[in-house]
């Protein structure tokens, strides 16, 4: 009854405009972001890191956030023998920093990791508590057996460093404790409970004179490098390989020497 009240042009035009309202979707709608079952880009990526690099690795972190807004980074810091288990038994990860070789073994002999990288090598030292109570000297020192001592577990890199080191010198060393990571013997420095252990240089350094460090010649013959690799089954694969790009640019080396790692 209403079109018999209008001209027959505008009765047609009511029309037209009715049926366009009824149709599909307008152009618009796919001119926004594309729905969430495509897949988003992945905006966090997870790295598992040797406790020896908790410091330098945070702050790439934050040079990785900065440089790239709305991105995280989560670090899983700890023994890299520990950490090349979780990834061997499914821990969902992207990028392994690792601090020996034969660690990082683990993983790409599982087929799990790319090529390796190594991106900088690191050495023991002797730390002792602040004033050195037990006038440790060198290496010989630590086979008295009035001398607590703790060493990493041979299992983990540091341990199977300090393994080569005392067999270097010739010595027998029997510690008072063994520890899974470099961070937890040092530990044992700083709270007085022991009265030296063979950890990485940066951990002496990292301490912020908490501990004292001495050099030893047999600790050349137990250099570690640390090798770095995407994961094959990254969940967030781009953001992995930017990392590592990351780690091994100039400005990564520089962080990384800062610290006293060997970048050359």
């Amino acid at each position: 009854m209403l079109f018999g009240r209008l001209p027959r042009w505008a009765a047609g035009l009511v029309l037209v405009l009715g049926i366009a309202g009824c149709g599909s979707p307008q152009p618009a709608a796919h001119q926004g972001s594309a729905p969430a079952s495509s897949g988003a880009a992945a905006t966090e990526v997870t790295v598992f890191a040797a406790a020896s690099l908790t410091g330098t690795f945070t702050e790439l972190g934050k040079i990785f956030e900065a440089a790239d807004a709305g991105t995280t980074v989560k670090f899983n810091f700890g023994s890299s023998a520990t950490l090349a288990q979780q990834i061997t038994q499914g821990a969902p990860a992207d990028v392994f920093a690792a601090a020996s070789p034969a660690t990082m073994k683990t993983v790409t002999d599982a087929g799990l990791a790319g090529t390796p990288v190594t991106f900088v090598r690191n050495k023991l030292q002797i730390a002792v508590p602040a004033g050195n109570p037990a006038k440790v000297d060198d290496l010989r020192d630590l086979a008295d057996p009035k001398v607590k001592v703790a060493l990493c577990a041979e299992q983990v890199p540091c341990g199977a460093a300090a393994v080569k080191a005392l067999a270097a010198a010739g010595l027998t060393v029997t510690p008072v404790t063994l520890e899974q990571d470099v961070k937890a013997t040092l530990t044992k420095v700083e709270l007085g409970e022991v009265d030296a252990a063979l950890v990485y240089r940066t951990d002496v350094i990292a301490s912020g004179g908490k501990v004292k460090g001495i050099e030893f010649p047999e600790a050349d013959k137990a250099i570690n490098d640390y090798p770095i690799a995407t994961l094959s089954k990254a969940p967030a694969g781009d953001l992995a390989r930017r990392f590592v790009d990351l780690v091994v640019s100039r400005q990564g080396k520089d962080v990384l020497a800062k610290a006293g790692f060997d970048t050359a």
